[in-house]
């Protein structure tokens, strides 16, 4: 295996490369990618506009904000091109969940992709951030780097050293898409990395042990889960397919459910959202690494991901053609939705 931090800086190079050459040649208004954090265990989102700032831009494994989510928003409004009402031409770097999110935002029309050029990247995984401050405790970080195959943790008076495999995301550890989706319809919308995915075989082996639980078991486990949310929301803003004006949460009149801190409304938000999230979600994770309190919604989310595969054989943003399955009804289609699960 290559040193991840060779990995790393190739990447970089490769991201400063082409998007110096897009925004010479004029071919974008802005470039959105990661750039150096404030604090040790985060990177920001940043815009550049000038070659002369393309060397902020960087690649490493703490850049775990999904970029596409900033594509919702109307950046025109932010961003003026000067003397002109023609839409911003956009080149985003895209790890494989960023371009799956663009692939699925167009699905839903909130996106045009002529103004978008993805800057793929072969992504090498993403650090589970809060596991490592779970594991420090109170003791302050004031560095994090990878080398070889290992997570270097420094403090005042420690340094301490994580293999890399184990403290992954949990959904890097699954993932199958690592860079841009070779579809005949992105095709000139790629620069850098893309990947082949027509044979693409996916596994849900990560969410047997929950599978095998009673239904019972299963309600603790999801109750345990969430016992500790503050019903903060920073899992639904940082969501990039939560960009509805008015949440289900937000509504008065009528109101689905509770607004309270107790754990059925608590529960009731996270199922409801999942729900909303089916054939949708793309496992890029940010929904838990920006938690506060280090709940990972993955099970959730990857339960619901076997499900809509299952019974719709669809993987979201894998397809450009395929009309969403919560958007059409067969004739055909499973209906075992209405039935009583066995076990």
């Amino acid at each position: 295996m290559e040193d991840l931090q060779n990995q790393n800086q190739k990447i970089t190079d490769k991201i400063r490369e082409i998007s110096t050459q897009l925004l010479e040649e004029k071919e974008v208004d802005l470039i959105i990618g990661y750039s150096d954090g404030t604090f040790p265990l985060s990177n920001l989102p940043v815009f550049i506009r000038e070659v002369d700032e393309v060397e902020k831009l960087i690649w490493n494994n703490l850049c775990y904000v999904n970029l596409a989510s900033y594509l919702t928003s109307n950046i025109s409004r932010f961003i003026r091109k000067e003397e002109s009402e023609e839409n911003l031409k956009i080149g985003l770097v895209a790890k494989g969940c960023v371009a799956r999110t663009i692939i699925q935002l167009s699905l839903e029309n909130q996106i045009d992709l002529n103004d978008i050029i993805l800057i793929g990247i072969n992504c090498n995984g993403i650090i589970n951030r809060k596991r490592i401050e779970k594991e420090i405790g109170e003791r302050e970080i004031t560095n994090l780097s990878v080398k070889g195959g290992d997570i270097i943790v420094e403090g005042k008076d420690f340094e301490e050293e994580f293999p890399f495999d184990e403290y992954l995301m949990e959904l890097c550890k699954v993932c199958k898409i690592k860079a841009p989706p070779q579809l005949p319809e992105l095709s000139e919308n790629i620069r850098g990395d893309s990947q082949d995915i027509s044979d693409l075989h996916l596994n849900f082996d990560d969410i047997k042990e929950f599978e095998e639980k009673s239904p019972e078991e299963r309600w603790e486990y999801i109750n345990d889960l969430l016992q500790s949310c503050t019903r903060c929301y920073a899992c639904r803003e940082v969501c990039p397919f939560c960009y509805c004006n008015l949440c289900f949460v937000d509504q008065n009149m009528p109101q689905w459910f509770g607004k309270t801190a107790e754990i059925p409304d608590i529960i009731s938000f996270h199922l409801i959202r999942a729900l909303h999230l089916a054939g949708r979600c793309v496992g890029c994770g940010s929904c838990s690494s920006v938690c506060p309190v280090g709940i990972d919604l993955s099970l959730i989310n990857r339960k619901i991901e076997e499900i809509v595969k299952e019974r719709f054989n669809f993987v979201s943003g894998a397809d450009l053609t395929t009309i969403l399955p919560m958007n059409t009804h067969d004739m055909d289609d499973n209906q075992n939705f209405m039935l009583e699960e066995e076990g």
